[in-house]
């Protein structure tokens, strides 16, 4: 306890008999005490052989359960298993390698180190730190491609993560990182030791090839990263029409489904090769298993089919559209629980192109803004 607040009441013996109060403020001066913690108690770390000087090995944790000022800064002292200096201990805890180590010349140093409070008088604490020197990486690392789908509206894309790159290695003690050549970097950025992609804001309607590579600090391997850029137009989502999944998971279908069943869709709705179609988002159905996926078929020679003639078309091929994933329900009109006729339900359908949705396994990932889609009668 830091301190004490009393309220100290002094009364007289006159009839009435008359009181005043007074607040005394006890603070509580910190000694030290306490000792330096080491988290955990004793260490182990590796470094393999033939690493450059000054490689970080480990990152000591101490703490102090005294104030402030006889806490840290902590002294660090390396007192015994360094007497040829092949280690070096920085005012921040990190023990570097001060040489080249080579695993035929010694496999395993035992360090005792010290450290010492800022109070006066210093407490210390000691722990101990076995290093095991390994045979430097054998394998190179493996990355899986990856082809990343972004759908925004005009000039809007906000920017986000948008997709992760999964890489292994078969050496147990090897750590990767990523990185991005340097000229891509005012588009896309690569987080180092995760490999998560992010994008930046504004991207542009096309085809971006990223040139990554993993490396595990002695072998550097290429990563093939697509991204697809597509920009929504206004007049997309007046001709949408909605396919509803049942018992899918939003991962499940990007990274099982969309490709197959994209291919049978064109097949099925589709007059000419030269439409285009546009899958704009997927979205869960809340309070349920089942999936929505929003699209438009764009006419080669210019506007959209319409969702009357895109549901016939979906309504014939049904069938063969189930060979790929089980179709809950073709919504063009969403008026259940509404009491007018079909003619009298107004739909509008609204994009929040700020609001992304990221669906990302180790292969594919797609991004697409969230969407609302308001039903009223009109009659």
């Amino acid at each position: 306890i830091s301190g004490y607040s009393l309220v100290i009441q002094a009364r007289d013996s006159g009839t009435p008999p008359l009181s005043s109060s007074v607040t005394v403020n006890v603070d509580i001066s910190d000694v030290n005490d306490n000792s330096p913690v080491f988290t955990p108690a004793n260490y182990t770390a590796v470094i393999q052989e033939n690493k450059p000087v000054g490689t970080s090995i480990l990152q000591l944790v101490v703490t102090d359960k005294d104030s402030f000022h006889n806490g840290p800064p902590f002294t660090f002292t390396i007192l015994t298993g360094n007497e040829e200096e092949e280690f070096t201990l920085d005012p921040h805890g990190v023990l570097r390698s001060a040489v080249i180590f080579k695993h035929m010349v010694s496999t395993e140093y035992v360090l005792c180190v010290q450290a010492k409070d800022s109070g006066k008088p210093q407490q210390v604490s000691h722990t101990y730190i076995q290093v095991r020197v390994i045979e430097e990486s054998i394998h190179k690392p493996t990355a899986i491609p990856l082809e990343i789908f972004i759908v925004t509206m005009e000039d809007d894309f906000p920017g986000g993560v948008i997709g992760k790159i999964h890489a292994t290695d078969q050496d147990v003690y090897d750590v990767l990182t990523y990185t991005l050549k340097s000229e891509q970097k005012s588009l896309f950025k690569v987080n180092s030791h995760d490999g998560k992609i992010i994008a930046l804001g504004g991207l542009d309607n096309g085809k971006y090839v990223l040139n990554v590579s993993v490396s595990d600090g002695r072998f550097q391997v290429p990563i093939d990263v697509v991204v697809h850029v597509e920009q929504l137009l206004q007049e997309m989502l007046q001709n949408t029409v909605t396919i509803r999944f049942e018992n899918v998971s939003p991962e499940d279908f990007v990274g099982l489904h969309m490709h197959g069943f994209r291919r049978t869709l064109r097949n099925a709705v589709l007059s000419q090769k030269q439409d285009s179609l546009h899958i704009i988002s997927i979205q869960p159905v809340a309070g349920s298993n089942q999936l929505d996926m929003l699209f438009a078929v764009q006419i080669h020679s210019g506007g959209f089919y319409k969702p009357t003639y895109l549901i016939q078309k979906l309504t014939n091929a049904r069938r063969h559209l189930e060979n790929v994933i089980r179709i809950s329900a073709i919504l063009e009109k969403n008026c259940s629980g509404l009491d007018c006729q079909e003619q009298h339900c107004e739909q509008s359908l609204s994009i929040d192109s700020h609001s992304l949705m990221t669906y990302s396994t180790a292969r594919i990932s797609f991004v697409c803004p969230r969407f609302y889609r308001n039903v009223r009668c009109m009659c």
